[in-house]
């Protein structure tokens, strides 16, 4: 076992207060933030981030989806980058943490290795990845998909948010429409650190989790269409209620979750009405549908029950319904060899660790078709997240912001292609 002293620890003073900063750009409406992506607020912590990361000597590039890349030049700067990132964007009603410390430890990673005159034989890069959380455009981690190749640019930059403003007109209007094309290079590798937003490490009293692979996700956006009418004189039997048989559906969803208890997960997390205003029957409704299992083929069956569950609800509304658009994520593999490198980070700094599961989605899964990829997580207070009363502590945060450190370093020496 090699003595602690002889590894580099972080700057916890300094991670926090940066954490702090961030957590007080697009506050919520209690104690978290609403930041939603590429509003004002988004716009204000880029333009500090990316302050941050000139400060601390990076090189700064945007790219044609608004990802920040901050280049941290090695020994060897021809070399494949080392990249280290998550989102800084946050739910309607999110945490001050979430992605938040992934984007910021690794800065403090750039900022120690600067502390320590440390050079590494390749470049390291910290990326913020744009819209991660899909909370105003849908579907999640749309950039990082993009990187990946999974979503083409101009359909990204066509993606609308609520009000039907254009992905693209946000970007270009808070100046983070990047010249830099997406993608199409290579990454040595791609490490990524988020709080777990689940209560095992903390109810285990394990300071660091590393994931080796997530629940099998599938995610969609259903029409459902009706006609408009009176609410009151139009008899039951010739009425064409929209938002009735969307209704239907959501709670067939919700059922079909229940079959599959405890490891199977269904929700309808959003709905949209038109024109939802009283004294009249709903035209039009979009909900979004999200399944997760942590077999794949289970997951599949939970899709396929909805879609023999559709026609019957659209027999009892008088309605139709299409899906519109559909993703997946979930059954992408990790890296082994990061995943060695981290336990080894992991053991020489005495740091408890677990290999885990993931429930919920991270770029780090689209980042894993095109790099070898890992995905390590922090303790949260009661696993509470996508909340105002999302919490960590600097003591049982700051380990694994240790491992991230020193397994980036020992993965950016590698000195073979």
């Amino acid at each position: 076992m090699i003595d602690i002293k002889e590894q580099l620890l972080v700057n916890g003073d300094r991670l926090w207060s940066t954490i702090e900063r961030s957590g007080e750009i697009g506050l919520g409406r209690t104690t978290g933030l609403c930041r939603l992506a590429l509003t004002d607020a988004d716009k204000e912590m880029r333009d500090v981030f990316m302050q941050w990361c000139k400060e601390a000597g990076c090189s700064v590039t945007v790219d044609q989806v608004g990802n920040i890349f901050a280049r941290h030049a090695g020994a060897d700067d021809s070399l494949a980058p080392v990249v280290i990132g998550s989102h800084l964007d946050t739910q309607v009603a999110g945490g001050k943490y979430d992605g938040i410390l992934g984007v910021l430890a690794g800065l403090e990673v750039v900022r120690t290795l600067n502390d320590n005159k440390t050079e590494t034989q390749r470049p390291i890069e910290v990326v913020c990845w744009t819209n991660e959380e899909g909370a105003r455009f849908n579907p999640s981690m749309i950039a990082s998909g993009a990187f990946s190749g999974i979503y083409d640019v101009d359909w990204v930059h066509d993606q609308k948010d609520d009000d039907g403003i254009r992905f693209g007109d946000e970007l270009k209007r808070i100046g983070y429409d990047g010249d830099t094309p997406v993608g199409g290079r290579t990454l040595d590798s791609y490490f990524e650190l988020h709080i777990e937003q689940g209560p095992l490490l903390e109810a285990e009293g394990i300071d660091v989790g590393f994931v080796i692979g997530g629940f099998k996700t599938y995610g969609m956006n259903i029409d459902v269409r009706g006609e408009c009418a009176h609410s009151g004189p139009t008899p039951m039997d010739k009425r064409k209620n929209a938002l009735i048989g969307a209704s239907m559906l959501a709670v067939e969803v919700n059922d079909i979750g229940w079959r599959y208890h405890p490891d199977g997960r269904s929700t309808v997390p959003r709905m949209q009405v038109w024109p939802n205003k009283a004294g009249i029957l709903p035209e039009w409704v979009q909900i979004t549908v999200d399944f997760r299992h942590p077999d794949p083929a289970a997951a599949k069956k939970m899709v396929e029950e909805l879609k023999q569950a559709m026609p019957k609800c659209c027999e009892r509304a008088n309605v139709e319904m299409e899906i519109v658009q559909s993703w997946e994520f979930g059954d992408e593999v990790f890296d082994s060899d990061l995943l060695d490198t981290m336990c080894d980070a992991a053991g020489k700094l005495n740091i408890p660790h677990k290999e885990m599961m993931s429930l919920a989605g991270h770029d780090a899964y689209y980042i894993s078709l095109v790099a070898p990829t890992a995905l390590i997580f922090s303790p949260c207070k009661d696993g509470i997240t996508h909340n105002e009363a999302e919490h960590i502590e600097p003591e049982y945060t700051l380990p694994s912001v240790n491992v991230l450190l020193n397994a980036v370093i020992e993965r950016a020496n590698r000195i073979d292609s």
